[in-house]
């Protein structure tokens, strides 16, 4: 039985602290606007933006 509502995938790590020079949350690497505007996001954009996490990570990790 399928669900009324589907689980939307999440690169959420439950570390919500933004970086104040890059903006970008310091868990997932999402910005504040794509954080809030997540669920509603259709399936493609949220790929898109899923695509470029890892090198978002790494320049967060790399300013540390």
């Amino acid at each position: 039985m399928a669900s009324a509502r589907q689980k939307i995938e999440s690169p959420c790590t439950d570390v919500c602290k933004i970086d104040p020079d890059t903006r970008l949350c310091l868990g997932c690497a999402r910005s504040i606007d794509e954080i809030s505007a997540w669920s509603r996001m259709t399936a493609e954009a949220r790929r898109v933006i899923m695509a470029e996490l890892p090198h978002r990570a790494a320049q967060l990790k790399h300013q540390r």
